[in-house]
């Protein structure tokens, strides 16, 4: 969910936008989010890109945490 916060909208094709946010959290974690499906890979870069599951499952928590805060995130 932080990173998806924590993230920005990026256009990288006139039909495609991504959500990419900075690697700023411990490697383990984002690894493991990477292995589950929510992160693309991304080895050499500096930030990460957040796949539709990932999204949807930070949009999920958000949610379920933030109530009625979430809306719009």
């Amino acid at each position: 969910m932080l990173l998806h916060l924590t993230s920005w909208e990026e256009r990288v094709h006139k039909d495609l936008t991504i959500h990419r946010a900075w690697k700023d959290f411990r490697f383990e974690p984002l690894d493991a989010l990477e292995e589950a499906g929510y992160l693309n890979p991304s080895r050499g870069a500096k930030s990460v890109t957040l796949t539709e599951a990932g999204i949807e499952r930070a949009q999920a928590l958000a949610a379920r945490y933030l109530g009625e805060a979430a809306k719009g995130l």
